[in-house]
């Protein structure tokens, strides 16, 4: 399946990986629960695992939510364990790939690795060793290009393409708020960003023709009131949760979206009200973000259950370590079809691997 929908550019990381690990089989004898959203393009990083000799759990969240039901009966037919994050644990596992903190209930010998930023506190809180694959360069890849990408997918797979000239009001202005920023601008539509100002980079801002203060109640709800669409990219969980705010949204005509895995816009408003319930919108794509924007990141993921594995010491939080960045990074540079365009990307200029700018 994967051979028929990809080439060989489109997921370097993971491939490398499998090749590599497929040879000295880190992970012989562990159980690894993964528990990314399970899609077409997930295989990828399935196949590195099972080739580096985990018996691999794929975790899946209830009702089918972040999933394409296709694939987990794929998984399910080729012998795979499938596990939802609302059961108990049925079995002992060495190192739970986590999203969201879906699985933090569960108990991992070696410990955890979190994909997403708002899984971590919630294993910080809990004292848990866990290595946070967000917190690292590698998923702005992922973010500032690739999700922006996928909410104007699901949108124009919605019937909404005719960008120009179009108010647009994202919310948050951080990895996932940039890449819908950019890709706004992009597509030539009137940019309204709300956030904190000073989190502003010069970059961001040049796309920007306005910028609210998010502490600014009243000026926020009248940016949403001439808006033509809204999204949200906050992280936070009942971040428009004002009843100002929520009445500007309930009176305006805009299509509203979410773009983060928590419910940004509170209890007051309807599910009905929002696109898609709520739920995160580029979900209901086949493949929410394309695989070659997510590969650096999924292989990321894998590389943590890698580092717990020789550094049984370690405890606490960890954040990836620059060299091993610098190794994925390299080899989406050299190997991947997305390699020009991380070079052309003002906003992923972090760093400098083998004397090139990324």
């Amino acid at each position: 399946m994967l051979s028929e929908a990809y080439c060989d550019d489109e997921y370097p990381v993971c491939l490398g990986q499998a090749r590599r690990w497929g040879v000295s089989r880190p992970f012989s004898g562990l159980t690894v629960l993964d528990a990314t959203p399970v899609f077409r393009n997930t295989m990828v990083k399935y196949l590195a695992l099972i080739a580096g000799g985990a018996r691999l759990i794929v975790g899946i969240r209830p009702n089918g939510y972040m999933s394409d039901g296709n694939i987990v009966q794929l998984l399910r037919e080729s012998g795979i364990t499938v596990v939802s994050s609302d059961e108990g644990q049925t079995e002992a596992v060495d190192v739970v790939l986590d999203c969201a903190a879906s699985f933090a209930h569960w108990e991992a010998r070696l410990g955890y690795v979190e994909i997403t930023r708002s899984g971590e506190p919630v294993y910080a809180s809990r004292g848990k060793t866990v290595f946070v694959a967000d917190a690292g360069r590698i998923k702005r890849i992922e973010t500032s290009l690739g999700t922006g990408d996928g909410y104007f997918r699901a949108m124009r797979q919605l019937g909404y393409s005719d960008w120009q000239g179009r108010k647009v009001v994202v919310f948050g202005s951080g990895k996932v708020g940039t890449g819908l920023i950019t890709c706004a601008h992009r597509y030539g539509a009137v940019v309204t960003v709300v956030t904190k100002p000073y989190t502003l980079t010069p970059a961001v801002r040049g796309m920007a023709d306005c910028v609210v203060d998010c502490d600014d109640v009243q000026a926020v709800a009248a940016a949403v009131a001439g808006a033509y669409a809204v999204v949200t990219a906050t992280g936070v969980a009942g971040a428009l949760a004002h009843p100002l705010i929520t009445k500007a949204l309930l009176e305006s005509p805009a299509l509203i979206a979410n773009m983060g895995v928590e419910d940004e816009y509170g209890a007051g408003m309807p599910a009905e009200r929002v696109l898609e319930g709520k739920s995160t919108l580029n979900f209901i794509l086949e493949e929410p973000t394309h695989l070659k924007y997510i590969d650096a990141t999924m292989g990321l993921h894998n590389e943590g259950a890698d580092y717990l594995l020789g550094h049984r010491e370690a405890q606490g939080v960890i954040y990836p370590p620059e060299e091993m960045e610098d190794r994925l990074l390299d080899e989406t540079r050299r190997y991947g079809r997305i390699g020009e365009e991380l070079g052309l990307s003002g906003l992923l200029k972090v760093g400098s691997i083998n004397g090139s700018e990324v």
